[in-house]
């Protein structure tokens, strides 16, 4: 019994060394209120809300999200300053190399969910605001999260230190002198902490991203995350954005609506939770970036309509065929006119245009299927109108009725692309568990 005491003791006496000696290495930095604001900022732009905190009614960052992985699912970590459960013990070059070399302070390698392999390219400076922000800004959280428990071979972490060598290749970003200001820094925060490529550029046999830059017409492309299509971000003038400005796009990363469209799927929380927040001189620097990336080919086109108040299909009138005979046309007119238009045109900026729209004419087709599948609804911003909800259809169309309406849609005013197809609705179905 005596012997248990003391262990006891040993025990509580070791804690209270450990929160010491955190208590004396947190205090090492002093606590600059300017550069914990920079770093608050810079964790904006990084969207480490949206990973590390598992829900609105959640502490912040103490983890527990599950994010879905081919492999698993993978729960984030608590990355407080808790000496015990967080990240209260890492010095400055512990929490670099976690950021940038994916390598916990323990030696464990972390799985690529969590963006490193983007993080390398951003500079010390930032780095070491990040640090005395989460170290000093941030407010400790006791919470052990989950643990991720993949399958095998997946669990075998150390493994990782190959697929680091051969992908995980991005430096320190380095300004190209034949491009302005703005355009590198538009580059170095969707390169670097902004890892928008992590979404939206495709991934290769080993799920890597293809590239990390402009130096590969693959750079953000597109994209499946998490069964969503994520969307095509380069001058492509149907199924990405060279057809909006560069103040459209900055409004869109602001309010996440647009003349074009309304956010949704993953990107409603990267908007809520990051983009909103950016000063406007960076998310102009970003549009102006993404402007510059030239349009990759893709099998769909948009022909803007000579009568922009055209009704169902070009022509239909015109030659005198009933619009009712159209497969998917009916459908249309009776569930989705009502707030998209008979012409396809939306509400702008709460509805979202069909005639002319990105994601619609996209090559692939399933976050369009998954839209009508589940329903959705626009992020909520400070600035941004209040979002309006998509209803599910999921239990009141058939496969075969939702691939006709969406192939009607993605063949009427201007637009052309290819069918939408009843397997292609049944897959996506069954992968996003939305039952008849």
């Amino acid at each position: 019994m005596k012997l248990s005491k003391n262990m006891k003791l040993s025990k509580t006496t070791h804690y209270s060394w450990i929160i010491l000696v955190w208590m004396i290495a947190a205090n090492i930095h002093a606590a600059d209120p300017d550069l914990i604001a920079r770093g608050a900022y810079l964790a904006k732009v990084a969207d480490c809300e949206s990973c590390h905190t598992a829900g609105p009614d959640r502490d912040l960052f103490a983890g527990g999200l599950p994010i879905n992985s081919p492999f698993g699912i993978i729960y984030s970590t608590n990355i407080t300053p808790d000496p015990i459960t967080g990240i209260g013990q890492y010095s400055y070059d512990d929490f670099s190399r976690a950021l940038r070399q994916g390598i916990a302070k323990n030696g464990k390698h972390l799985y690529p969910a969590m963006p490193y392999a983007s993080f390398a390219a951003t500079l010390d400076s930032d780095i070491e605001a990040l640090y005395v922000y989460f170290m000093k800004g941030v407010k400790a959280v006791n919470y052990t999260p989950p643990q991720t428990k993949l399958p095998f071979p997946f669990n075998q972490r150390w493994t990782l230190m190959f697929w680091n060598a051969a992908f995980a290749t991005q430096e320190t970003y380095k300004p190209r002198a034949d491009r302005d200001a703005q355009w590198n820094r538009g580059a170095y925060l969707v390169q670097g902490l902004g890892h928008c490529g992590a979404c939206h550029t495709p991934r290769g046999l080993a799920f890597q991203e293809k590239t990390y830059s402009e130096s590969s017409p693959n750079y953000l492309s597109g994209a499946m995350v998490d069964n969503w299509f994520s969307a095509n971000l380069t001058g492509n003038k149907a199924s990405g954005l060279g057809r909006w400005s560069k103040a459209e796009i900055s409004e869109f990363l602001k309010t996440g609506h647009s003349g074009h469209e309304v956010a949704f799927g993953s990107m409603v929380t990267v908007i809520e939770n990051s983009t909103q927040h950016l000063r406007k001189e960076d998310l102009d620097a970003i549009a102006h970036y993404l402007k510059s990336l030239p349009g990759q080919k893709n099998k769909s086109s948009y022909k803007p309509p000579v009568n922009q108040d055209q009704k169902v299909l070009p022509g239909v009138v015109s030659i005198g065929i009933n619009k009712f005979e159209l497969p998917g046309a009916g459908l249309y007119s009776g569930f989705c006119a009502k707030c998209h238009g008979d012409s396809g045109t939306g509400k702008a900026p709460k509805i979202p245009r069909l005639g002319g729209n990105s994601m619609v004419l996209s090559d692939n087709a399933s976050s369009i299927i998954r839209l009508v599948l589940e329903g959705g609804k626009g992020p909520l911003t400070i600035t941004g109108p209040k979002p309006k909800e998509m209803p599910s259809f999921a239990k009141k169309f058939s496969n075969r009725e939702i691939a006709d309406v969406l192939t009607f849609v993605r063949n009427s005013w201007g637009n052309s692309a290819a069918p939408v197809t009843p397997r292609e609705v049944s897959l996506v179905r069954q992968k996003c568990c939305v039952k008849n």
